[in-house]
């Protein structure tokens, strides 16, 4: 006995079909729209990184976690620093060890290394970045074509 009318129409036989073919059409769907992001994206792309108006360019080499050499000068990353490889994914500090890269970083209120994002082949080509705050303070920066100018 049914007591719900819903249930006796999905199960009833002559409403399976329409009912397959509404679920069939809805994935059917749901692939397609799928498949035309993957063709219009390659995978290989990746939507430019914004960098903040802070980001000062640099070269690091990480020693011994915490400790880095910040162009060639001693410095210490901070507590819950992030470093982001050229793919913008996280990485860990150990991993990078001796290795000599080019990035973009932020500065804590304390001077500490909070924000490294290390470069692309493309981002390390625009030019110029500001080395230092002075540089920063006295250049103007435009966030949506992330360039600096100097005055």
């Amino acid at each position: 006995m049914f007591r719900c009318a819903m249930s006796r129409r999905l199960r009833s036989s002559h409403d399976l079909p329409s009912f397959a073919a509404w679920a069939f059409a809805a994935l059917a769907k749901a692939v397609s729209a799928t498949a035309a992001v993957l063709l219009i994206t390659p995978a290989n792309a990746q939507a430019p990184r914004p960098f903040p108006a802070t980001a000062l360019r640099g070269e690091i080499v990480v020693l011994q976690p915490p400790e880095i050499a910040l162009n060639g000068r001693p410095a210490h990353l901070a507590p819950g620093s992030r470093i982001r490889g050229e793919n913008n994914l996280l990485q860990v500090s150990g991993a990078l060890v001796n290795m000599r890269l080019v990035v973009n970083y932020t500065l804590d209120p304390t001077g500490l290394l909070m924000d490294i994002w290390i470069l692309t082949p493309e981002e390390r080509a625009r030019r110029p970045w500001p080395v230092t705050p002075e540089q920063a303070a006295a250049w103007t920066f435009d966030a949506a074509s992330q360039t600096w100018r100097r005055p």
